[in-house]
């Protein structure tokens, strides 16, 4: 009980300062006092390995796509070689495989000569189907980053982020894939048939297995703290954020505590939602994302072929500002390169390890099936959301509204007024959508809800690793994520999304360690599902 509540009182104790000030507005105190922690957090985290005037190269972002490059070369092209496989697989083409019907010809046995009843047995263990593991997941990656985030990587780095950001999420589907297939091969299933799973546990499990298990015990502790903080931040306080603008924005509100009221609210909301677990997350999602994905979707087309004639500019934009970019402050190919990937790797998370966390509490015998299920979650994210989201802006802009690159800050000046983020994006739907302001307010709100409520169990899942799996830390943890749902609603996008990144990217160190150590067990894994696939058809 000690060990925790100490930890807790750790994380909140630099944010109780604001309460000294009592002529400044809450959300003013609130953002003072946490946006030190987050400076420090993203200084550390984005350490450069090469920097000159105009640009700095940090290793976390080397490490992040030079491994995606790695899994992809390595693994022949997954995300193309097996992207169909994976829509059958969510389609449920593939059930039988996991439940096998018995064939007179082979008596009690499959042609592997595996037992019938072992791999119903086998089968049996998880809590959720591989559809609702991947609307878990996705709704977990899909949220304010397609929106919010791909706005802010135009803003920085111009359109031609925009082809990087597609690059990294093309590549980023084979990390997904490798670590998904790790999540599910490694997790625990407790005797009420919980799972358990995650790098945590591939990372603790699987380096043990190779004779690193002092390694694997410190790298998976270190991964479960960032996951925590990840929860916190990237997948709560830039989502609350993001959607408090919007929200502020539709009804002009600008009270000093407007940002804390609408954090509790939402916090309120959440955490109605979160107190179910996997299950109840898994029933929402299932609902909720499909839907939130349409409606937004659907929006952006509309947009996009309304102006179908500057489509073909579009696109000769991002490619040209790609290799060419003429945004203020990115300097260089390169600077426009880094803000593509960055924003990217934010929005799907490959290579951070979280998504693993949902996919493990799939139904399956077969590792590998569910991470071929996984490697759909940046193109879905990052390939068509995104990519949709950055089209409706450079099509606005097309309009002359604003400067690329702006001051740098990731704030431009539309029509003389300061706008960042979810904002910059709302601002181009209400140039084509007649309520739009009121349409995208209810997008971002699902986007950040869906998304807060996945990341809640993907750090409690981690808090329990690191804590057990009481029902008392459970709540310490439930209450530490509410409160920060307050605390990225008061306080600025900046100190917000920096906390966040850094704590995102922070993952990318231990999970590669696991990642490295064990993906030859991912290719056995794979030739194993596909060869039971091939068995089942009879080719």
């Amino acid at each position: 009980m000690k060990k925790y509540l100490l930890s807790s009182i750790a994380l909140i104790l630099p944010l109780l300062n604001f309460a000294q000030d009592a002529e400044k507005g809450l959300d003013q105190k609130i953002d003072e006092a946490f946006q030190p922690v987050a400076d420090t957090f993203f200084d550390a985290i984005f350490f450069p390995i090469y920097e000159s005037e105009t640009i700095e190269i940090p290793f976390v972002l080397v490490l992040l796509v030079g491994s995606a490059l790695f899994f992809t070369l390595y693994f022949k092209f997954p995300n193309i070689r097996h992207f169909f496989t994976a829509i059958n697989v969510v389609r449920g083409k593939y059930d039988d495989v996991d439940h096998p019907v018995v064939e007179p010809a082979y008596g009690d046995s499959t042609p592997g000569g595996d037992s019938i009843e072992t791999i119903r047995d086998e089968s049996e263990e998880g809590e959720v189907s591989h559809f609702q593991a991947l609307a878990t997941a996705v709704s977990g990656t899909v949220g304010n980053g397609n929106i919010a985030g791909v706005a802010l990587a135009i803003a920085l780095g111009g359109p031609g982020a925009t082809f990087w950001m597609i690059v990294c999420g093309l590549l980023g589907m084979s990390t997904k894939f490798v670590e998904c297939t790790l999540g599910v091969q490694f997790r625990d299933v407790g005797e009420d048939g919980t799972v358990y799973g995650g790098p945590m546990y591939y990372i603790s499990k699987g380096l043990k297995s190779r004779g690193f298990a002092t390694l694997g015990k410190v790298a998976a502790a270190v991964f479960a703290v960032f996951c925590i903080g990840g929860s916190f931040g990237g997948g709560n306080a830039a989502q609350s954020n993001q959607a408090t603008i919007v929200i502020k924005e539709l009804f002009n509100w600008e009270s000093t505590a407007a940002g804390a009221i609408v954090g509790l609210v939402l916090a309120a909301l959440v955490g109605v939602i979160i107190i179910g677990g996997i299950k109840r997350i898994a029933q929402v999602t299932e609902k909720v994302v499909p839907f939130m994905a349409v409606m937004y979707v659907a929006a952006c087309l509309y947009i996009i072929l309304s102006n179908f004639s500057l489509i073909d500019d579009a696109i000769g934009l991002i490619l040209k500002e790609a290799f060419n970019p003429t945004a203020f402050g990115v300097g260089s190919i390169i600077g426009v390169l880094l803000v593509g990937f960055q924003r990217a790797a934010f929005s799907n998370e490959a290579g951070a390890g979280s998504a693993s966390i949902a996919h493990s509490a799939v139904k399956t015998k077969y590792s590998a099936s569910e991470g071929l299920v996984a490697l759909l979650e940046p193109f879905i994210d990052t390939v068509l959301i995104c990519t949709m989201t950055a089209l409706v802006i450079v099509i606005f802009n097309f309009g002359g509204f604003f400067e690329y690159g702006g001051d740098g800050s990731g704030a431009v000046l539309i029509d003389g007024v300061p706008y960042e983020g979810a904002g910059i994006t709302s601002k181009a739907f209400a140039e084509y959508i007649p309520y739009s302001n009121v349409f995208l307010t209810i997008a971002v709100v699902l986007f950040a809800v869906s998304t807060m409520i996945s990341w809640s169990y993907y750090g409690l899942q981690s808090w329990k690793f690191l804590f057990g799996r009481g029902k008392t830390a459970d709540l310490v943890y439930k209450i530490l994520f509410l409160i920060f749902v307050v605390i990225g609603a008061a306080a600025s996008m900046g100190s917000i999304w920096k906390f966040s990144d850094a704590m995102i990217f922070a993952m990318i160190f231990p999970n590669m360690i696991g990642l490295y150590f064990l993906f030859p067990i991912v290719k056995k894994q794979l030739r194993r599902y596909v060869d039971a696939i091939r068995s089942n058809s009879g080719d």
